[in-house]
């Protein structure tokens, strides 16, 4: 993993975070880059913490974001990932990929897996169980990162990754060579 420093833009997109960032470390780097940026939007704060929720969790934390809620009876909230890939060869081509995942702010903290907003973030395909809850293979199945970084691998194995023969077509060549 390339760790690159880059200039994080202060802005309410998430998308346009994550495509300066990774156009910045391609240039930086001189290497294929991608890059992901994400947040906790809420629809009762008006999408805060939105792209600033690292900087909120570190300031406020979940018992911050919870007190501001006290009084909030609809709790609608999602995570949003974007996934920002360059190539340092093509530094006019990015490509942007992103995941959503709807859900709810729990009145307290439940669970001690994950990180950040977890233990207050209940999905709506799991309302009752907080992503602090849940294992992580259970979390990828609804986690906006996740799902942002499964439609970018697809794409690069697709765009990207070099043809190599299946199992089964090797063994078919290793049986059609002369010993």
């Amino acid at each position: 993993m390339l760790n690159q420093k880059t200039t994080e833009i202060q802005a309410d997109d998430v998308d346009a975070i994550a495509k300066t960032s990774a156009l910045e470390a391609a240039r930086k780097s001189n290497m294929p880059i991608f890059v992901e940026d994400a947040g906790l939007f809420i629809n009762a704060l008006n999408g805060f913490p939105g792209p600033y929720s690292s900087y909120v969790y570190r300031t406020l934390g979940t018992e911050g974001i919870l007190k501001l809620m006290k009084q909030v009876t609809k709790r609608d909230a999602h995570f949003y990932s974007a996934v920002a890939f360059c190539d340092s060869g093509k530094l006019n081509s990015l490509t942007y990929f992103s995941g959503r995942v709807d859900g709810n702010i729990t009145l307290g903290e439940r669970g001690t897996h994950g990180f950040g907003f977890d233990p207050i973030f209940a999905p709506s395909a799991e309302p009752n169980t907080t992503f602090a809850q849940m294992i992580q293979q259970e979390k990828s199945k609804h986690s906006h990162r996740a799902k942002a970084l499964r439609k970018f691998a697809a794409w690069y194995k697709e765009n990207y990754v070099r043809f190599r023969p299946s199992q089964k077509e090797r063994k078919k060549k290793e049986k059609d060579m002369p010993i």
